[in-house]
């Protein structure tokens, strides 16, 4: 009998050492099951990636750019972030670019329209490039991104398009306090100052003047004044109605340009405010364009904000040829204006009130001296260069690439 007891035991426990095998199988079967799922997901979602087409298109993009190095991405330099970095992480991430592309951007055929620099903001940026077209685009690319850049709109284009070289004017605001136009003599209270129509009327007048096609030789460096490239074509300038924000009044400054050379615009408005406030007489912007060299000061960066691009030529030979879309954004308009009430004008104004960025610009006009040679220019740049420097916002470069 006792024989037969310790055989049913060995025999249950046999059983038991057989059934705890099966559960053991069971389950390493199910966690493998689950990896085998995993790992079919991610390769079907990679195969979905794969299978999406590629095809050149254009991205118009918004953007605050306080705290980054400008547009353009330094590949290999972390140490100062750009706009790019950004928009290629985000690229990446969202499958729309495999990662070697990110690495090597020729790879995906990338170009910026406009290359705006350190802090310099954008409304209305356009970037071409080679993207795989998945499902939800728009909505995947700015799941990546921080809140300060979005993508506003996508439109296909011709496989040869190139968003710098087909790009035939590009428009820049400058947001400015109005205290800023006050006369040198004058004391004002940066709060109270209003700007007068008659001091309005004369600040459009002398930023008309800039129309036409004139040598900037003097705005911008490096460029002598029998260099062609200096000549520059600006189809319009002005200055709009004045409006209050934080209990400070401000007005936007508007040039629409075939392009521009790097700090063109900062020196062209910079020349104009010294004229206002009674620093330099008017008849130095022509002089400006002849072969002396005039002390130009260059107004702080803050301000600049590329507000849009322009494609006519593109629009009139491919806009409407059945196959592509004109390269206009009527539609991303009411976007593009609350992108620019959220993150654009607030940092603009929140940093003119904490920083004084304006006000202690207009403290170093008194240094220039807009009569000088160009030998007596290079003592007064020194004296002033810390002090328009500093803020480290070196306006638009859109074609020194």
């Amino acid at each position: 009998m006792a024989e037969d007891l310790r055989a049913a035991v060995a025999s249950q426990t046999k059983r038991l050492s057989s059934s705890s095998e099966v559960v053991e199988r069971l389950e390493e079967n199910g966690h493998q099951n689950k990896r085998l799922k995993r790992d079919a997901d991610e390769e079907d979602a990679e195969d979905q990636s794969k299978k999406s087409p590629k095809r050149k298109i254009v991205l118009l993009m918004a953007y605050s750019g306080k705290g980054y190095h400008g547009m353009q991405r330094n590949v290999g330099s972390s140490q100062f972030k750009t706009i790019e970095d950004d928009l290629v992480s985000a690229l990446v991430q969202s499958g729309c670019i495999p990662e070697n592309h990110g690495e090597d951007m020729k790879k995906m055929s990338f170009q910026r329209c406009a290359r705006t620099d350190k802090g310099v903001s954008a409304a209305g940026q356009i970037v071409s490039l080679k993207v795989r077209l998945i499902d939800d685009i728009l909505e995947k690319i700015n799941n990546h991104l921080p809140s300060h850049i979005r993508i506003l709109g996508l439109k296909r284009v011709t496989g040869g398009f190139n968003s710098k070289n087909k790009c035939d004017a590009r428009t820049y605001s400058y947001m400015l306090p109005t205290f800023t136009f006050a006369h040198k003599d004058h004391d004002v209270q940066e709060e109270v100052y209003r700007l007068d129509k008659e001091t309005l009327a004369k600040v459009n007048k002398l930023l008309a003047c800039y129309k036409g096609t004139h040598n900037f030789h003097n705005f911008t460096s490096q460029k002598g004044p029998r260099d062609p490239s200096a000549k520059r074509y600006i189809m319009e300038m002005y200055c709009g109605e004045p409006f209050v924000r934080e209990n400070i009044e401000f007005a936007v400054i508007k040039v629409k340009g075939q392009s521009f050379m790097m700090h063109q615009i900062r020196k062209m408005i910079g020349l104009v405010i010294a004229i206002v406030k009674g620093y330099a007489a008017e008849s130095i912007i022509e002089r400006s364009w002849g072969e002396e060299k005039v002390d130009v000061p260059k107004a702080p960066g803050l301000g600049l904000v590329l507000e849009r691009v322009h494609f006519e030529k593109y629009n009139r030979r491919f806009g409407n040829d059945g196959l592509h879309e004109p390269l206009e954004w009527t539609e991303e308009e009411e976007k593009i204006a609350v992108f620019k009430e959220q993150y654009i004008y607030p940092t603009i104004i929140n940093t003119e009130r904490e920083e004084k960025s304006m006000a202690n610009w207009l403290n170093t006009l008194s240094i220039h001296d807009f009569n000088s040679s160009a030998v007596g220019m290079q003592a007064n740049n020194k004296n002033s260069k810390n002090s328009s420097d500093l803020e480290g916002s070196d306006g638009c470069d859109d074609d020194s690439d």
